[in-house]
């Protein structure tokens, strides 16, 4: 149904996650405790399986489990060019890595031929990401290896990169 928007909930280790898609592809994701700040403009919402749900859930049990997936679910981001521009280099970053938000604004004005950009503007950018986790914006951190910023909470975000990290280490041990 054109307009519609599907929901799925997922029961992730670290609290329930809700799933959003348009019927094709994948929409946002949240953790339901931390709300929807999408929800005062979103369309009529209906609980349904849809195919685009099963292969997330197949990602996110890939993941949580400590693995890499080595796949992505179909996305679909509503953003300005300059969040999907930021939004595109979050899905670059590999897993059990980080970055800074600094490098993250150099990279950017790289792209558009420009000397500078912003690390707040890139940081406004992340905190809009509709996808985290998958667009993994917990890999971002502060240029001097703080924690900052984390819309499902910087409790969570410590979680996902220990759990990246600690799956690196033993894929790295001979």
């Amino acid at each position: 149904m054109p307009g519609m928007e599907y929901t799925h909930s997922y029961p992730s280790p670290l609290g329930p996650i809700l799933l959003v898609s348009d019927g094709e592809a994948l929409t946002g994701l949240w953790f339901e405790d931390r709300g929807d700040p999408a929800l005062p403009l979103s369309r009529e919402r209906v609980e349904k399986s849809l195919p685009v749900f099963e292969r997330t859930e197949e990602w996110l049990d890939t993941y949580f489990s400590g693995m890499e997936p080595g796949f992505t679910p179909p996305l679909r981001m509503a953003g300005t060019d300059f969040q999907l521009a930021v939004w595109n280099l979050l899905l670059q970053i590999p897993y059990g890595e980080t970055t800074a938000y600094g490098e993250l604004a150099r990279r950017i004005a790289t792209q558009r031929g420009i000397s500078h950009m912003s690390a707040q503007a890139v940081g406004g950018a992340v905190g809009r990401n509709p996808i985290p986790i998958i667009v993994p914006c917990h890999r971002v951190i502060g240029s001097n290896g703080s924690l900052i910023g984390y819309g499902g909470g910087i409790d969570r975000k410590v979680k996902l990169l220990a759990m990246e990290r600690a799956a690196g280490d033993r894929h790295s041990r001979p």
